[in-house]
């Protein structure tokens, strides 16, 4: 699917993010919703080669692998009249030409009652991609994301605030690979082993 084809006849439109773009969004939007998609679950499958890790050491980021059963939660965002073009270049460039995402159209459903549900762009990396890594256990995963960071910070950042938000913002939701993940990493820097953790505060307070 190809940004002009999005955009053609549209006044409105609505981007999901399940990553990075729940709390960095930096494209300008009308107003956002926290909701969930089904049918897909969020996986730290994903390699990442420029903003949390490099080609010698790439970071572990989020992607959604299909599942019936599973939903996945974040945040919409409406982009309106000239912001659908210039937010679709922007994210072309974020998550397809640097991130390796394609693009695909889902079901939103708004967390707050009464709010039907809304179609959705999302971005999605799937197994064909050359910097795809694919499933290890939470302990791989963790120590990965704790020795990698690239152009925009540390990979442990990523992790931290995606967990943060979970916490803040859907505190009902119980996200058992994200969590794992987050614990396992927890437990690297209680164990030592020779890694020094950053500065949590100055990781999520820090301009990234």
């Amino acid at each position: 699917m190809k940004p002009q084809d999005i955009i053609k006849e549209k006044s409105s439109l609505w981007v999901f993010g399940y990553g990075s773009l729940v709390w960095k969004p930096d494209f300008t939007y009308k107003r956002s919703k926290i909701g969930y998609i089904k049918g897909y679950k969020r996986r730290f499958w994903h390699g990442d080669d420029f903003y949390r890790g490099d080609k010698e050491k790439p970071g572990r980021v989020a992607t959604l692998v299909a599942d019936r059963e599973a939903s996945t939660w974040g945040v919409a965002y409406e982009v309106t009249d000239s912001q659908i073009e210039e937010s679709l270049q922007y994210l072309n460039m974020r998550e397809t030409v640097l991130g390796g995402y394609v693009t695909e159209m889902v079901e939103f459903i708004p967390k707050e009652k009464g709010q039907g549900p809304l179609l959705a762009l999302v971005y999605i990396a799937t197994s064909d991609n050359p910097i795809y890594l694919g499933p290890a256990s939470d302990k791989e995963i963790a120590a990965q994301i704790a020795t990698c960071s690239g152009n925009t910070g540390h990979n442990i950042e990523y992790l931290l605030r995606l967990a943060e938000f979970m916490r803040l913002c859907c505190p009902e939701v119980e996200d058992e690979h994200l969590f794992s993940i987050e614990a396992a990493l927890l437990n690297i820097f209680r164990e030592g082993g020779g890694i020094k953790p950053p500065d949590q505060k100055s990781l999520l307070l820090g301009a990234i």
